[in-house]
């Protein structure tokens, strides 16, 4: 039998941590290594991983020393949006140098900042023989695998195709001061999480083992804001939790977003993805809704509605947290409890997948160019929002285009 794969993590906070609970539940592979800008948050990490027993994993100094150990074979990218291009540069240095060798990389969503920095880590990883993959967790979930499954074998067999997905995530923010940062970031809520909801509803409403080729994106319009965090009240709590970095009176990033994607099919029938996404709101905790319509037929689920409920009096009182539901709200009242939410929100089958796809020597479905498109998209739903239009893709001004809000240049309480 063969030993399992050993992954080294580039990342050692919130998401990495998401990742390294969900080996749980994989059996063939482990992880074994953690690097972090901070050797803490490596160590603590790689302790994580041995008290979860997924791995004999230890904290490596920098991504090259990971990369040189034997046992690492692949190297899941989890670290902060700004340094992506950084990490992606090393390994590769490490790989041409002869310092180690790999199989496959993979990378969180979203792949970069921009056209340009998507297309940089599709060439670089082009540039050693390794396989890639794109780390979309919400293509996995096993709702939305199952119910795409069933919609398409029942309804779409018999009906037609369906012509219209929605998908939103919504939550009251992130959780680290960098993701505020547009400029850090690349943006605000909609490089954050409407990089999820473009490419799961563009997932739903292509057929079952069809080529991404199969659906054409043809035009973008999106409509983009501060809604709630650039009242002072609210700036102020951002400005106090960041050390004083964070200043979205002056230098916003958007908290809440809508966009409509139009494709086209192979018979040139429209396919429309309508997308929300937003760090406003406040209920419960993250929301992650779905929709697909069809002739005869639709689909919808909800990750706060799929679960048990409880409800807590207001004599019941203790220390706040999430252990309900990420990015939880409250203690008290009626509130949902996601029961395995690596497993609910796909990162079990996301990487049970990538693991399987690696060790088989096979480049995953979902890889670095779905990355690249995923970026398209929303560069050009960047665009929409700051000249008030559709833009009909392709577009030539996309491969340049950084926008306002990573420049640090977006406000719309002044330029509304």
């Amino acid at each position: 039998m063969r030993k399992p794969l050993g992954i080294g993590i580039v990342g050692g906070g919130f998401v990495s941590r998401f990742h390294i609970r969900s080996f749980e539940a994989i059996r063939h592979a482990d992880v074994l290594g953690v690097v972090s800008r901070r050797l803490d948050t490596a160590e603590q990490a790689a302790a994580l991983a041995r008290d979860l027993d997924v791995g004999e994993a230890k904290a490596y100094p920098t991504v090259t020393e990971m990369v040189a150990d034997p046992a690492i074979e692949a190297i899941w990218i989890c670290s902060p949006n700004y340094t992506r291009i950084e990490v992606m540069e090393e390994i590769v240095a490490a790989v041409k140098s002869g310092e180690g060798e790999l199989v496959g990389v993979a990378c969180e969503k979203p792949l970069a900042r921009s056209v340009a920095e998507a297309r940089e880590m599709v060439e670089l990883v082009r540039q050693i023989d390794v396989l890639d993959g794109y780390l979309e967790n919400q293509l996995f979930t096993p709702a939305l695998e199952r119910a795409k499954h069933i919609v398409w074998s029942r309804g779409a067999e018999l009906t037609g195709a369906p012509y219209l997905a929605r998908a939103a995530e919504e939550h009251a923010g992130p959780h680290m001061p960098w993701f505020w940062s547009g400029e850090l970031q690349g943006g605000g809520v909609i490089n954050d999480m409407m990089c999820h909801s473009v490419e799961a509803g563009r997932f739903l409403l292509t057929a079952p083992g069809a080529p991404r080729e199969s659906l054409t994106p043809v035009s973008v319009n999106c409509y983009a804001n501060c809604l709630k965090w650039q009242q002072p009240r609210y700036a102020e709590q951002l400005r106090a939790a960041s050390d004083g970095t964070i200043d979205y009176l002056n230098k916003p990033s958007e908290d809440y977003a809508r966009a409509l994607v139009e494709f086209r099919d192979a018979d040139g029938n429209p396919r429309v993805v309508e997308t929300t996404t937003s760090w406003c709101f406040v209920g419960a905790g993250l929301r992650i809704t779905m929709e697909m319509l069809g002739p005869e037929y639709s689909m919808s689920m909800s990750t706060l509605d799929a679960g048990p409920k409880v409800f807590f009096s207001r004599e019941v009182k203790g220390d706040t947290g999430e252990d309900l539901v990420e990015k939880q709200n409250a203690e008290t009242g009626t509130m949902p409890v996601v029961a395995d939410e690596e497993a609910e929100y796909g990162y079990v089958g996301e990487n049970r997948y990538m693991a399987r796809a690696f060790r088989a020597g096979t480049r995953p479905w979902e890889n670095f160019d779905d990355g690249l498109r995923v970026t398209e998209l929303l560069m050009a739903a960047y665009m929409s929002a700051e000249r008030g239009e559709t833009v009909y893709l392709p577009h030539p001004e996309l491969e340049s285009f950084v926008p306002a809000v990573a420049r640090g240049e977006w406000n719309p309480r002044e330029n509304p």
